[in-house]
């Protein structure tokens, strides 16, 4: 299996159908990573790359991966614009097969996607057009069928099929001022992962889960000279009363590598940082769906953002 190093986002044994949204959407030069399991005598599955989550019109799709292994084995790709499905094109190849494990390695370039194929000691190379170099690619789906299912029932029953690991990792660190969208909100047990390292002479650096508006329901503001972690709401154009107690010492040095993890719990925010908890946060929004984007300044490099 192929090492991935710094994930910028990573989905362990997600249901199936899946569908994830890309954090800032995917550039030329980044790759995803597929691993999964395929059940005896499924007929199809597929990987679509997204512009978007609309149903009704429906996205367009920028890239459609499509294996099928009834009759002639065979791997589709396609691209869908303004409701309309492009020419097939067709490679016909074995490296895909019920039963057996599987890993995709789609690479982003700018005007085309490439899929290396590794399946035991097979590997094959698929080729296919971006729909339009304007797409903004948001979400993945992934679906797989079950035993002797026809494609038009693949929603039902899903459990025969299984993704092991779904991850996006980036040829190179985002740079900060970093700002990425999430489209479905925050809710109840979702976590945000923010790995990295502090600069040399850094001085502060801010962790923000912005709402809609220019609020912010969560400031995390690292305040290295004075040792100090500063949590803060903005709201209504106005900050609230700034928190400071930590409930372990201070886990922020220039220089250093870091993780932190905040957890949404019901009552509140629980932060963690390189696994040792530092503090709880009331919430001060209520709607965690209205969460709607992540936003990282100041004196840092970044590593690895996850969002599970």
């Amino acid at each position: 299996n192929m090492s991935v190093s710094n994930p910028r986002q990573t989905f362990s044994i997600p249901a199936i159908p899946f569908a994830g949204t890309i954090l800032g959407g995917l550039l030329p030069g980044e790759m995803v990573l597929v691993q999964g399991s395929v059940p005896p005598g499924a007929h199809r599955f597929q990987v679509d790359f997204l512009c978007g989550s609309s149903v009704k019109p429906r996205a367009d799709v920028a890239f459609h991966f499509n294996p099928r292994f009834k009759r002639s084995p065979s791997v589709v790709c396609n691209s869908l614009q303004k409701e309309r499905w492009g020419p097939e094109e067709v490679l016909h190849t074995g490296a895909l097969r019920p039963g057996e494990t599987f890993e995709l390695v789609v690479l982003v370039l700018k005007d085309a996607f490439k899929v290396r194929v590794c399946e035991g000691l097979k590997v094959r190379v698929c080729e296919g057009q971006m729909v339009s170099q304007e797409c903004k690619l948001e979400n993945v789906s992934v679906y797989i069928p079950v035993v002797g299912s026809d494609f038009d029932l693949i929603q039902n029953d899903l459990k025969a099929g299984y993704i092991v690991h779904f991850t996006l990792f980036m040829a190179s660190p985002p740079g900060v001022p970093f700002r990425a969208e999430l489209l479905s909100g925050l809710s109840v047990g979702r976590s945000v992962s923010v790995s990295g390292r502090t600069n040399e002479n850094a001085r502060s650096f801010a962790v923000n889960l912005r709402v809609a508006g220019g609020n912010i329901a969560l400031h995390l503001n690292a305040r290295l000279k004075e040792r100090v972690f500063v949590r803060n709401s903005f709201l209504s154009e106005c900050w609230g009363p700034e928190e400071t107690k930590m409930a372990a010492a201070f886990p922020f040095s220039a220089g250093t590598y870091f993780e932190m993890i905040v957890l949404c719990g019901p009552r509140g925010f629980k932060v963690a940082v390189d696994g040792v908890h530092q503090l709880d946060y009331q919430h001060r929004v209520q709607d965690l769906s209205r969460v709607s984007e992540l936003e990282v300044l100041g004196d840092v490099t970044l590593m690895d953002l996850k969002v599970f």
